[in-house]
């Protein structure tokens, strides 16, 4: 019942699409639906609704003195990922917090663009939000959580299901991938009050702050979402719950409906920046926080208002949030704390030699000082909280970091967490055949997933040999993305290049998803050319057989061999990297062995032959082409008969496609054998009438 209800909820639960239109569930239907089938929510939405209203109406009304101090509100941020860019890192967060607390107190920079009509009514909201230090069970926390699941990508109410901080202690945060098809989306108090289960704001990751995955025109979302936190409603009005009737953005009979804000202009809404519009008679605050303008500058004073007599209500315990009592459990009031974690994140882990990699320090809390100790680099400071630092010489290195906030210090040591490759490849090619580990090690490196089980070595089996390359996707039970790369090769002085491999994978279930990508790099791994897919369903399968078994090709038949020429010239460089990236579903194993990574002229040549050269149509009636790889020149061809009698002959060819008639050749089965500066290669054909 919870999961389908999930929808009709958004008829309260207020929403913000900001640089792009998101779908709204605005049917009256629905409205009926709630009615109907969950009445046991009605009554206590209506009763919160009411007695929130009528006390926001008594404090509007009567005077009282405020001491001055903003309303502080402890937040929790928790990301929802699935190891993708919606795993946002801590600077974004913290930028999101900032860009918060400059609009809540009118200190945004952009007030002096406030439309002349409106300015007097621009007010400091006097709230602000802090990052908790203390988490409910009294332990230090930087205030940001992190839970891999994939309801990243619905982002509804369900994801607050996997993580909830009291909400009468903290402000929850949910960061994921989609926040329900739209920028964000929070329940107000009087839903919130009612199934507090689901109190908190969502937000879809490229929302959050102004940088990393989002950007400065975003950074007014999660304002507009805490309004809806703290009671406001959207400036055109709506979501009055007890007659559950809902106002789409832009409707000209919003006019006869209000927010409750009594220095809020009547308007239908906007969604775009029309500062001179006048859609109800007189002219809109477009540039309300609470509308859908995309150029937000100010709160009015009715707005702030509204918000305080929210914060001091008891409904879904808003009074309770700012306490003295409760900052002092969330380690939000204004004494210093205990210094406990020693942090910091890095925006590269594998570069090449000569490349920069970024340091920031997010330790906690109150930092007075810090020492970085970094090997094998050069640093622009030993001692500030963001640091660039460069590595010349290839190799792994560690970096500690050592914090202090006067009295105590802390220590924390990243071993081994730069990688640095060497920039230029000291070779043409690159044959690896995972006979040798010290060889495999000096050549490539497996990108560590953090997954139970990724790419590793299997002594056991191989084609033609004894080892290859081979993940455990048999035991995985969950979806992965699992990627080995190449150091540089030197195709610089080349014409062409191939990359050859043979991989044997088996199936447990009819349909699969898994997929096997191969990709190239010219610029040391920064950016990826995907070259092929080998879906699990079809090319990527080559025993054919459902197994509820763990998969061991133990027959050379159960090989399959790949070749890739569609290797653009740009990427003929000295630095060309090529990368190996399987797509898991906890199907079946897969192993990869024997990659070569060179020349045409110098590859296997079997090998090569039989994977470029093709005949079409076959079966055929009139005549067929011959189709071959670069390079490839036929010298002679000849058409036998099953029986191995000669019936055609041709030679003299210069050319790479070749057009051979059969017309006067008997229906039956063909053999085509072409003799090539290569070699020879033998193909079979059928003539058809």
């Amino acid at each position: 019942m919870i999961r389908s209800l999930l929808l009709c909820l958004f008829l309260y639960s207020t929403t913000l699409f900001a640089q792009e239109s998101a779908p709204f569930c605005a049917s009256d239907e629905m409205h009926q639906h709630i009615f109907t089938n969950y009445p046991e929510y009605n009554p206590g939405i209506i009763r919160a609704h009411n007695e929130l209203q009528s006390f926001t109406e008594n404090y509007i009304n009567t005077p009282h003195v405020k001491s001055g101090n903003p309303y502080i509100i402890p937040v929790v941020f928790h990301v929802i990922h699935d190891n993708g860019p919606e795993n946002i890192n801590d600077s974004q967060i913290l930028d999101a917090i900032k860009q918060v607390n400059i609009q809540y107190r009118l200190l945004n920079a952009d007030t002096s663009e406030i439309v002349t009509a409106f300015k007097a009514l621009a007010a400091d909201p006097e709230v602000e939000l802090r990052l908790a230090q203390l988490d409910p069970d009294g332990n230090c926390t930087s205030g940001i959580t992190r839970t891999e699941s994939t309801l990243t990508y619905t982002g509804n109410h369900d994801v607050k299901a996997l993580i909830q901080w009291p909400p009468d202690k903290y402000l929850n945060v949910y960061v994921c991938d989609q926040a329900a098809g739209l920028a964000g989306h929070a329940l107000l108090p009087s839903a919130a009050d009612t199934i507090p289960q689901w109190d908190g704001i969502v937000m879809q990751h490229s929302y959050v702050g102004t940088v990393g995955t989002s950007d400065y025109f975003r950074r007014t979302v999660l304002s507009h979402e805490i309004g809806h936190f703290l009671n406001l409603q959207h400036i055109w009005g709506g979501n009055n719950v007890p007659n559950y009737y809902y106002l789409p953005v832009a409707q000209s009979g919003n006019c006869a409906f209000d927010d409750d804000v009594a220095d809020t202009s009547l308007t239908i809404g906007w969604q775009s920046c029309n500062q001179s519009g006048t859609s109800c008679s007189s002219l809109d605050n477009v540039q309300n926080y609470m509308d859908y303008s995309y150029c937000a500058r100010m709160f009015t004073q009715g707005q702030k208002d509204r918000m305080h007599a929210c914060l001091n209500s008891t409904i879904a315990n808003r009074n309770n949030l700012w306490s003295p009592t409760n900052l002092i459990a969330t380690g939000t009031d204004d004494i210093s704390f205990q210094l406990c974690t020693a942090n910091f994140e890095i925006d590269k882990r594998i570069i090449c030699a000569g490349e920069t990699i970024n340091l920031i320090d997010v330790s906690r809390h109150g930092v007075t000082g810090r020492t970085w100790t970094i090997n094998g680099g050069s640093a622009t400071s030993l001692s500030d909280s963001l640091v660039s630092v460069t590595y010349n010489t290839p190799g792994t290195y560690s970096i500690t970091l050592s914090v202090t906030n006067g009295i105590q210090t802390i220590d924390t040591t990243f071993t081994d967490v730069i990688q640095v490759l060497p920039a230029t490849g000291t070779s043409e090619y690159l044959v690896e055949s995972f006979e040798d580990p010290t060889h495999f090690a000096n050549n490539w490196l497996i990108l560590e997933s953090g997954n139970t089980y990724d790419w590793e070595l299997n002594a056991n089996t191989g084609f033609s040999s004894q080892k290859s390359l081979y993940i455990n996707n048999f035991d995985a039970t969950t979806t992965e993305k699992y990627e080995f790369i190449s150091h540089a090769v030197d195709a610089s002085n080349l014409s062409d290049i191939v990359i050859s491999f043979d991989y044997a994978y088996s199936k447990s279930a009819p349909t699969i998803f898994e997929s096997l990508k191969i990709a190239v790099s010219n610029d040391c791994g920064q950016s990826w050319l995907n070259r092929k897919t080998l879906l699990g369903a079809g090319s990527l399968v080559t025993y054919d057989t459902e197994l509820a078994i763990p998969f061991v090709p133990n027959q050379n038949d159960q090989w399959k061999n790949e070749l890739i020429t569609n290797v653009p010239a740009a990427y003929l460089t000295d630095n060309l990297m090529v990368k190996f990236t399987f797509d898991g579903w906890g199907s079946n194993n897969i192993y990869v062995d024997n990659i070569q990574i060179l020349h045409p002229d110098i590859l296997e040549i079997d090998s090569y032959l039989a994977q470029t050269t093709n005949i079409y149509p076959n079966p055929t009636t009139n005549q067929f082409f011959i189709e071959t790889g670069k390079g490839v020149v036929i010298e002679s061809i000849e058409i036998q008969q099953i029986n191995g009698q000669t019936v055609q002959v041709h030679s003299e060819f210069n050319s790479d496609k070749y057009q051979i008639n059969t017309t006067n050749l008997s229906s039956g089965i063909y053999y085509l054998t072409l003799s090539t500066n290569y070699g020879r290669i033998t193909k079979k054909f059928t003539k058809q009438y």
